[in-house]
């Protein structure tokens, strides 16, 4: 049974996961949803307006108020910039399985901010709210996403032809990947 916490506070050696605030819409639009680089991984496209950032921020702080909301800015404790995104989403009660998504600005690319974040949010639903599966999903176009996954456990458990449709009106597969809590319990112990 899957325990619900909201989005808390995460803390690891190099990052805060913490809520988005209306002040974080600049750097959200500058740092990662307006960078092409980054939307090419994304199933929506770049955004072109900061007024199409601060609508996706009021969502996501309109969220916050569920205790089946998990999402967090992904913020640098050695400058405090904010850096990505990643959230935990899709519950499903039946089965106690979510899967997990994220965004990280180019420039903090190859650096394992992505691995730090990712191991802490898996973390987080193993040990925290006793999910039972965490998924991910990545293009396959996209590997080093799939190496993120892998660092924290995470098993490649297929590929899925023409899963989205990007902004550019391109299928793309993705391979699917997930880990389940009894093996990162064994693998973490």
């Amino acid at each position: 049974m899957i325990t619900y916490a909201g989005t808390l506070e995460i803390e690891t050696d190099r990052l805060i996961l913490r809520k988005m605030d209306h002040e974080d819409t600049q750097s959200i639009f500058d740092h990662w949803l307006s960078d092409e680089r980054v939307s090419d991984n994304r199933v929506s496209a770049a955004h072109k307006s900061m007024s199409e950032t601060a609508e996706r921020v009021v969502r996501i702080i309109k969220g916050y108020y569920k205790n089946d909301f998990c999402y967090w800015g992904i913020e640098l404790k050695s400058t405090k910039e904010l850096i990505g995104e990643i959230d935990l989403y899709d519950f499903d009660n039946s089965t106690g399985n979510c899967e997990v998504s994220y965004s990280l600005g180019y420039r903090w690319w190859n650096q394992g901010y992505g691995t730090e974040a990712l191991r802490a949010v898996v973390d987080f639903g193993f040990s925290h709210m006793n999910v039972h599966k965490i998924s991910a999903a990545h293009n396959t176009d996209n590997p080093a996403s799939g190496r993120i996954m892998s660092k924290v456990g995470m098993q490649q458990e297929g590929i899925i032809r023409d899963k989205i449709r990007n902004s550019k009106n391109q299928y793309k597969d993705c391979a699917v990947w997930g880990i389940l809590q009894e093996d990162y319990q064994k693998n973490n112990l």
